[in-house]
């Protein structure tokens, strides 16, 4: 087909003339339909860049997205550990260490190590980086606190090494047998005295029994004092277990230490009465720590499990009238 003429009309000469385009004209006009075409495109990449993901962006996104929530799963595991190990430090410092006498570790010393530089500046900026951070913050301050506890474990092994005869001498054990917890009467704290009708500090626990049943030191000591009496304690016993500990045994029918001897965890020391200021046969037990009277209810460790334990704290907190 040949290629058709292009013609404009002249005003001046009222006839049409052909138009010639020049190589130039010709150059412009295909550079110009290039460029346009090259914005638009570039116009289209940018938009299809930023608005759809490519095969491996995708991937990368998933993997993203995975390692966020194991990091979250981390960091719960983390919160759980660290729960457990304050429960450790707390046993630590309020019973480990209190039955060996030792000084709780400061919270300055487990916490020692976490403050001055931003040691975890290196990890800004990267893509979850609060996330990251704090996950690894908590994973050095319990890997700090278990290297702490681990090493206050090894002391409280030594302690125990050195405290064996101690340990053997603090009162553990009830100083009437009780399997069944049915004949614990009272505990420690107010309750009705029998006779007065009138709230009263009760000093002990009160174990009701058979006149006759035998009475044991429940750790090993010194008979300090045996007196027998109509009135108060009526017969009583009291037992130095040296550290500061003293037992004493109320209204015995009758007793069978004599001052001055020593006994050992179990030894029978007397038996069940009803002497004294009493109104059925009964042992009122009290645990003395320096010069004070304290629950006896933390010191049976050795006999009881800790569903007995909860069972006998049960019957010892109700708010019942004691024996003496």
């Amino acid at each position: 087909m040949a290629k058709k003429s292009r013609y404009r009309y002249n005003v001046h000469t009222l006839s049409y003339e052909k138009v010639s385009i020049s190589f130039k004209d010709k150059l412009f006009k295909f550079l110009s339909q290039i460029s346009l075409g090259l914005v638009f495109s570039v116009i289209f990449m940018f938009i299809a860049y930023n608005t759809i993901d490519s095969p491996k962006e995708k991937i990368l996104k998933r993997e993203n997205n995975q390692l966020q929530m194991q990091y979250e799963i981390l960091d719960r595991k983390l919160n759980l550990l660290g729960e457990s190990l304050k429960s450790l430090e707390q046993k630590d410092d309020n019973i480990y260490r209190a039955i060996f006498e030792a000084e709780p570790i400061s919270k300055e010393e487990r916490n020692a190590g976490f403050g001055g530089i931003n040691r975890y500046k290196y990890l800004e900026g990267i893509n979850n980086s609060d996330l990251v951070v704090s996950v690894s913050k908590k994973l050095d301050k319990l890997a700090k606190k278990i290297y702490v506890q681990s090493k206050s474990f090894d002391e409280i092994i030594d302690l125990a090494k050195q405290k064996e005869k101690m340990l053997s001498s603090i009162p553990a054990i009830q100083p009437v047998s009780n399997q069944d917890l049915k004949s614990m009467a009272s505990g420690y704290g107010y309750r009705i005295h029998p006779i007065y009708k009138t709230s009263k500090m009760h000093t002990g626990m009160d174990f009701s029994a058979q006149t006759g049943s035998e009475i044991y030191a429940t750790g090993n000591g010194l008979i300090e004092k045996v007196e027998h009496s109509g009135r108060g304690y009526g017969n009583h016993i009291v037992i130095n277990h040296g550290y500061g500990y003293k037992t004493l045994y109320a209204h015995m029918s009758k007793t069978k230490a004599k001052k001055g001897q020593k006994v050992k965890r179990g030894d029978v020391i007397g038996f069940v009465g009803n002497t004294g200021t009493s109104t059925a046969p009964h042992l009122h037990y009290e645990v003395i720590k320096g010069d004070k009277k304290i629950n006896p209810i933390n010191f049976y460790f050795n006999d009881l499990t800790p569903e007995e334990f909860e069972k006998m704290l049960e019957l010892s907190n109700s708010s019942n009238q004691s024996f003496d």
